[in-house]
């Protein structure tokens, strides 16, 4: 499973990359695109990190930042889409991905909490 959702991650970040270069180019539009594309790719830099963790307590401090990521990565996705940047299928299948991933790491946190 750890190496099913270390390639969840890749794709998902790949996918960022591609959506974020497709966005049309203005000052706001940049801004947003560049604070998309570095916290979706923190989650899968961090979940592979977190798997090469030291400890549990390690790793449980990993998830939570990639819980973090995953969290600001749907805040991003949302101004673009609810400032027309990118109110279309990508973004709106992105965001979905971005959940269920976020709803992943929550539920490993927790796991790990009991």
């Amino acid at each position: 499973m750890k190496k099913d959702l270390e390639q969840r991650t890749k794709s998902f970040s790949l996918a960022v990359i591609k959506f974020a270069d497709a966005l049309p180019r203005n000052r706001a539009s940049d801004v947003l695109a560049r604070q998309l594309l570095r916290s979706a790719t923190s989650i899968g830099a961090n979940y592979r990190e977190a798997n090469r963790g030291v400890s549990r307590a390690d790793f449980a401090n990993k998830i939570g930042t990639v819980q973090k990521e995953a969290a600001e990565t749907q805040y991003w996705l949302e101004l673009l889409i609810e400032s027309a940047f990118a109110n279309n299928a990508d973004a709106i299948t992105l965001y979905k991905e971005s959940s269920e991933l976020l709803a992943i790491f929550t539920a490993i946190g927790k796991n790990l909490k009991q």
